[in-house]
C-alpha cells in the first residue's frame, strides 16, 4: 500500500506530503483547486512521461517521491530481488525529479534506474484510473490477465509458458543445425581454433590469482628480503637481539622464583615465552634463508599473465569465462559436427512437442472462452448498478492463425482475448478505446476489480473520474462498490460527489490559497466536524446552509 507522498515545485504544489492509511481515502474539494494536479503527481511514480510544463513557475526542478510497503508475498519483491534491490524495514522508496532542462532522475531505494524499470514496478504497486494514458485496461494484453485471473488459469499459463519456452530453444537448436552449410563450417573452424588454443594454454581455475599474489612478491623482493632479515637480526640470540635479553631476563626471573615462590607464575611465563619466540625466530630464519629472487621466474609469469589477458580478451572476462567458452564451443561443436542425426532426432521431437503445445493452447482457448461467458456477465451486472444497464460487454477470445489458417502459438497460448463494449442497444461491440468515455472505463474497472478483488495482485487503485456525468442512484451505487473493495485494497478516489465522499474511511481536501501573492494547492485530512462542512459543500455548494448540513450529517451517519 502507499503510506506516504511528497510533492516539491510540482505546479502550483510549492512542498505538500500526504500521508494515506488503509481503506478508502477521498480527495474533494471546488473545481480548479488542484485535484488533478495530485493525479498527475501519482502519474510521475506510476512510470508517466514527464512535462517540464508542470514545474512550478520560478523553479528549476520538480520533485515527487513515495513511500510504499509491499506485501511479502507481493510480485514486487520478486521485482526486487531480482534487481538485488532490498527493502528497507519492509518500506520501499520511490523518487522521481523532473528538471527544465528536461533531464530527470529516478531512484528506487537510492538505486537509479531507467523510465522503464519505474513503469514496471508502478504497474504492480498501484493502478491508476482517469484519464486514458493511464488506463491499464486499453492494454490489451491486460485483457489476457484479467481473464485468467478470473479463471483462475495462471497455474496453466505458467506450465504451458514451460513447455513453450522449451519448444523456442528445440526450435533455435533446430535452425541452428539447418542454417546455411558455408556458415556451420566456418563456425565448426572457428570454434576448434578456439577449443585448440584454450586447451593448448592449459588453464585452470585460480591460476590467475596464484601468479599475481607470486608477481607481487617477486617485485618487492628487496623490501622483503630486507624487511625479513631486520627481523631475524632483532629476535636472534646475537647481542642485544631478543633472544639474548629475554634469555637474560629468564635467568634472573629463575634465581628470584627460588627466593620469592610467588614469582614462580610469571617465571613459567616468561620460559614459555622465550620458547614461542625461540620457534617464531626460527621460523622467521628458515623463510630468509629460503628467499631466492629468480628474475627468469618473474618473466615468466609475466609472460603468462599476458597470454590468460589476451585469452580473456577474445573469450571471457576470467578464466573462468574462458573454460566455460571452451566447454561452450565443444558442446556446440558436438552439435554441428553431428547435425545430421541431431537434425532428425530434433525434428521428431520438434514434432511431438509441436503437437503437445497446439493441444495445450486449444486447452486454454476453451478454458477461455468458458470464463469469459462468465466474466462479461458478472461485469455486466455490475455495470448495471453502475448506471451503465445497456451496456453490452464482450470478451473474445479469438485463436491467432496464420494467412494459411494454421493456428498460430505465442508463449501464453493461441489466443487474443479483447474487451469490447457497446453503449446502445443493437450496436455492434468496438474496443474500449474507441467508444468509452474517462468515466466509463473508470466505472468498467471499478466492476472488473469487483469481481476480481480476490485474485488481483495490485494493492492500491486511484480512480479519477470515476463519478463523471452521474448522479443519484448510480452514484450510491459507485460509492458502495469502492467501499466494498475497500476491504481487500487501498482506494483513492478523487471525487466531487457527496454520495461517493460519504463511504471513504478518511476524507483529504485540495484548497487554493494565496501565499505571498503567489496561489499554492494544499491538501489536509479533515475532522468529523470539517467533514460535515465539506460534504455539505459538496451537496449543494454552500457548506453553512442548514439543509445541506443536516442532509450530510445524515449521509455521514448512514454509510460510515
Amino acid at each position: 500500500m502507499i503510506e506516504e507522498i511528497s510533492i516539491q515545485n510540482f505546479a502550483l504544489i510549492d512542498r505538500l506530503t500526504i500521508r494515506f492509511e488503509a481503506g478508502m481515502t477521498v480527495l474533494s474539494g471546488e473545481t480548479g483547486a488542484g485535484k488533478s494536479i495530485l493525479a498527475g503527481a501519482l502519474g510521475l511514480l506510476h512510470g508517466e512521461r514527464a512535462d517540464t510544463g508542470s514545474i512550478r513557475t520560478g523553479c528549476q526542478e520538480a520533485m515527487v517521491s513515495g513511500i510504499f510497503r509491499p506485501e511479502a508475498d507481493s510480485p514486487v519483491v520478486s521485482w526486487l530481488q531480482e534487481r538485488d534491490i532490498q527493502l528497507d524495514e519492509g518500506r520501499l522508496f520511490l523518487r522521481r525529479t523532473i528538471k527544465r532542462t528536461g533531464r530527470g532522475s529516478i531512484y528506487i531505494q537510492s538505486v537509479p534506474v531507467p523510465l522503464k524499470e519505474l513503469a514496471e514496478l508502478g504497474a504492480m504497486l498501484f493502478d491508476m484510473h482517469g484519464q486514458h494514458e493511464h488506463q491499464s485496461l486499453f492494454q490489451e494484453e491486460n485483457h489476457r490477465r484479467i481473464l485468467d485471473a478470473f479463471g483462475e488459469l495462471e497455474p496453466l499459463v505458467t506450465a504451458y509458458h514451460r513447455d513453450f519456452s522449451e519448444l523456442a530453444r528445440l526450435r533455435r537448436r533446430m535452425n541452428a543445425i539447418v542454417s546455411d552449410e558455408q556458415a556451420r563450417l566456418r563456425e565448426i573452424d572457428m570454434l576448434q581454433h578456439a577449443v585448440q588454443e584454450i586447451d593448448a594454454a592449459r588453464l585452470s581455475a585460480g591460476e590467475e590469482e596464484d601468479l599475481q599474489a607470486e608477481r607481487a612478491t617477486l617485485t618487492q623482493y628487496e623490501k622483503l628480503h630486507s624487511s625479513l632479515a631486520a627481523a631475524y637480526e632483532s629476535l636472534s640470540e646475537s647481542r642485544d637481539g631478543a633472544l639474548s635479553e629475554l634469555r637474560s631476563a629468564r635467568a634472573g626471573l629463575d634465581t628470584a622464583a627460588g627466593i620469592d615462590p610467588q614469582l614462580a607464575d610469571l617465571s613459567k611465563r616468561l620460559e614459555e615465552a622465550f620458547f614461542e619466540l625461540e620457534d617464531i625466530s626460527e621460523g622467521v630464519g628458515e623463510h630468509y634463508r629460503s628467499l631466492l629472487f629468480d628474475p627468469q621466474r618473474l618473466e615468466q609469469i609475466e609472460d603468462r599473465l599476458a597470454e590468460l589477458r589476451r585469452l580473456q580478451k577474445k573469450y571471457g572476462v576470467t578464466v573462468a569465462d574462458v573454460l566455460q567458452y571452451a566447454a561452450d564451443a565443444r558442446e556446440t561443436l558436438d552439435t554441428l559436427e553431428h547435425s545430421e542425426e541431431e537434425r532428425e532426432r530434433l525434428a521428431a521431437e520438434l514434432k511431438d512437442r509441436e503437437r503437445e503445445i497446439l493441444s495445450a493452447a486449444r486447452r486454454l482457448t476453451e478454458l477461455r472462452r468458458e470464463q469469459a461467458a462468465h466474466l462479461s456477465q458478472e461485469i455486466q451486472s455490475v455495470l448495471a448498478t453502475l448506471g451503465m444497464p445497456k451496456v453490452e460487454f464482450e470478451i473474445r477470445v479469438d485463436p491467432k492463425v496464420s494467412d494459411s489458417g494454421k493456428p498460430i502459438c505465442g508463449p501464453h497460448g493461441q489466443d487474443v482475448v479483447l474487451f469490447r463494449i457497446s453503449a446502445n442497444p443493437g450496436e455492434p461491440t468496438k474496443p474500449l478505446a474507441s467508444v468509452a468515455s474517462g468515466g466509463e472505463v473508470s466505472r468498467i474497472m471499478l466492476s472488473i476489480k469487483s469481481v476480481l478483488a480476490a485474485s488481483d495482485p495490485i494493492p492500491t487503485l486511484i480512480f479519477d473520474e470515476v463519478d463523471t456525468g452521474i448522479g443519484g442512484e448510480v452514484a450510491l451505487a459507485v460509492g458502495e462498490h469502492l467501499q466494498k473493495l475497500s476491504r481487500s485494497k487501498q482506494i483513492f478516489c478523487i471525487t466531487h460527489l457527496a454520495s461517493v465522499a460519504v463511504r471513504a474511511d478518511n476524507h483529504l481536501v485540495v484548497r487554493k490559497e494565496l501565499r505571498e501573492d503567489r496561489t499554492v494547492t494544499r491538501v489536509a485530512e479533515i475532522d468529523q466536524g470539517q467533514r460535515v462542512e465539506e460534504i455539505a459543500r459538496m451537496l449543494a455548494g454552500d457548506r453553512d446552509a442548514t439543509a445541506s448540513r443536516n442532509h450530510a450529517e445524515e449521509l455521514l451517519r448512514k454509510f460510515q
